[in-house]
């Protein structure tokens, strides 16, 4: 089993930066995908980005904005948002999968309680 806590949300002006972290503790492997997804309220959770080994994968609504990364000798997955915008606002969840840069909810086996990003206009 996997624990992830995520960290570094907090109310921003549009425009503005954000840097996500989530560090993951247990039964940790580097081979492992780390995900991002974000609830905003009342919308169903949606994918954000993921990353396996090297490989990313981002939704096209945050292409170009927001960049995945990981660290391995700190279990620590990284969602850097650049240019935020108010429809950024939600909460934002880790997740950690045994597939190789899988998208979908499902598919994700552990979850942290997630961070809240607030972006004011």
């Amino acid at each position: 089993q996997v624990q992830l806590v995520e960290s570094g949300g907090g109310l921003v002006q549009t425009g503005g930066s954000l840097r996500l972290s989530c560090a993951a503790s247990g039964q940790t492997s580097s081979r492992a995908t780390m995900g991002w997804f974000r609830q905003a309220p009342g919308k169903e959770r949606e994918f954000v980005a993921a990353i396996w080994r090297s490989l990313t994968v981002a939704a096209d609504s945050v292409k170009g904005r927001f960049t995945i990364s990981r660290d391995n000798t700190k279990n620590t997955a990284y969602l850097q948002m650049n240019s935020l915008k108010p429809e950024d606002t939600a909460l934002y969840f880790c997740a950690a999968s045994g597939n190789s840069l899988p998208t979908k909810e499902y598919e994700y086996t552990s979850w942290g309680q997630g961070t809240q990003v607030t972006v004011s206009s």
